[in-house]
């Protein structure tokens, strides 16, 4: 295995230590960690291998699928749009879309999409593999779908449908496609190596996702692969339906899509850089993505209990997970960070009372799809860090 590589202030030599002790692990693959503390980056690692021969060395450019990390990135965009005034969060979604007025969703709003409470988690009809890779297949799909249950009576996380419920109404209200519109008005202004559809010049540095083997997870995970066994439920139709979602990790097709829920492609460094934007109110020197009204009402609690999807208890604001009770769903500081993980490993977040802007990425996929074990030891390893030296 490569040695560690990048910078760390000397403050935090025992998380790059935990970091280089991860890696030492025989499944680890590559991975990199990157955190800000108010202005300044204090870790900004990586290490390993990108490709399945386990030949090309993780280079400080590396990309990789982050999955569900994207969201928030589209969750921003949305709101965009709402503090822009072209959209309202409590306004009928078919107001700019519609067809989406069928099947008794004439009165399903943003907020409820953002807070997973549109009963939209899934899609129940069958969908051919290639659908996952035609947007006006998922968009007519979803405008279609009957609830699964009676929109805001409850809540259940979106992972894939998600991408669509955003993105057709960004893509109507702005006049442009998801992933043109996120590397315009976020990731350029942010200076984020962040891709929602990457460009053919860029393929050659997305590393290689693999998946731990003999992992199970926690109690929780366990669960919701149980449920994962009837073909028919909303946790299998949620994570299955295209089936094309469960094997498209590594293919150009899924790299170059724009499927804001899931498909973003990018690194720790770049995730560290949104997240601190975020923990300072939306606004960093002379960038502001959201006024800091929009940002404290994305942190306020709009969903909690247990999750019709994921069997769990989850907790989130709009666009965005907020800290949980339970070490599972932890961001592993303080009780008002909020972000998001992706499934498998990777973590992005802030704790805006520790000015904490936080990524993590792998391409060794665990189990977990909330935070997974090295992600949280590892942010957990910075907060005692950062209360060791106040």
């Amino acid at each position: 295995m490569t040695q560690v590589q990048g910078y760390f202030d000397p403050r935090f030599e025992s998380v790059r230590e935990l970091f280089a002790q991860q890696q030492s692990d025989p499944q680890a693959r590559g991975a990199a960690l990157c955190v800000t503390v108010g202005d300044d980056t204090v870790l900004d690692l990586w290490q390993g291998v990108t490709d399945k021969d386990n030949s090309k060395v993780w280079e400080q450019d590396t990309l990789v699928n982050v999955f569900s990390c994207t969201k928030p990135l589209g969750a921003v965009a949305l709101l965009q749009q709402v503090q822009a005034g072209r959209i309202g969060l409590d306004a009928p979604l078919a107001e700019v879309w519609p067809e989406f007025a069928q099947a008794g969703k004439q009165h399903v709003t943003l907020r409820q999409i953002l807070s997973h409470r549109s009963g939209l988690s899934a899609i129940s009809e069958p969908l051919a593999p290639e659908a996952l890779f035609d947007w006006q297949a998922m968009t007519a799909a979803l405008a279609a779908q009957q609830p699964w249950w009676t929109p805001d009576a409850s809540h259940g996380y979106a992972p894939l449908t998600y991408a669509w419920l955003l993105g057709e109404p960004l893509r109507r209200l702005s006049g442009q496609m998801p992933g043109d519109y996120l590397r315009e008005h976020v990731c350029q202004p942010l200076g984020m190596d962040f891709h929602v559809g990457v460009v053919d010049a860029d393929l050659s540095r997305i590393a290689h996702v693999s998946r731990l083997r003999n992992q199970y997870g926690d109690q929780y995970a366990r669960d919701l692969f149980a449920a994962m066994g009837d073909a028919d439920g909303l946790s299998w139709k949620a994570f299955a339906n295209p089936s094309s979602l469960q094997t498209s990790t590594n293919k150009r097709e899924w790299q170059q899509a724009q499927i804001l829920a899931a498909n973003g492609t990018g690194n720790a460094r770049s995730l560290a850089r949104f997240w601190q934007v975020m923990a300072h109110d939306g606004r960093l020197g002379d960038t502001q993505l959201l006024d800091a009204e929009l940002v404290a009402l994305m942190r306020r609690e709009h969903s909690a209990g247990l999750d019709r999807t994921l069997h769990c208890p989850t907790r989130f604001g709009l666009g965005v997970m907020l800290e949980q009770e339970w070490q599972g769903g932890s961001f592993g500081m303080g009780p008002n960070a909020f972000g998001h993980p992706g499934a498998g490993g990777a973590l992005g977040f802030a704790d805006p009372d520790a000015q904490v802007g936080f990524g993590y990425v792998t391409n060794a996929m665990g189990p977990y799809v909330l935070t997974d074990p090295r992600a949280g030891e590892l942010s957990r390893a910075v907060y005692r860090c950062l209360r060791e030296h106040r």
